[in-house]
């Protein structure tokens, strides 16, 4: 059973790595900062819970999960506000310069 845990692990990390490079791709890419934001949020939210969900199963105990599982969620709600305010101070900037 450890060895489908291991496999699981690496599977999912590796996921989790792909994904966070596809949105540095993104960040590198795309042309404005809308998309360059839409790239980032998306990719590394799904990328890092991968990451929690291939780590939880090597946590020793309870306390452990809830840690990794606490740390992914303060990222999503940090995330989600960091990207409403950089887009909302992108959109005021685009509109002073009209």
């Amino acid at each position: 059973m450890a060895a489908v845990a291991d496999i699981f692990t690496v599977l999912a990390v590796l996921a989790g790595c792909v994904l966070f490079f596809a949105g540095t791709a993104g960040l590198l890419r795309f042309p404005d900062e809308l998309s360059r934001l839409h790239a980032l949020t998306k990719v590394d939210n799904l990328g890092l819970g991968l990451i929690v969900a291939g780590l939880i199963p090597q946590a020793d105990r309870p306390a452990a999960w809830l840690k990794l599982v606490a740390v992914w969620l303060i990222v999503q709600l940090s995330g989600a506000v960091v990207t409403q305010i950089i887009a909302r101070a992108v959109l005021d900037e685009a509109r002073d310069r009209q």
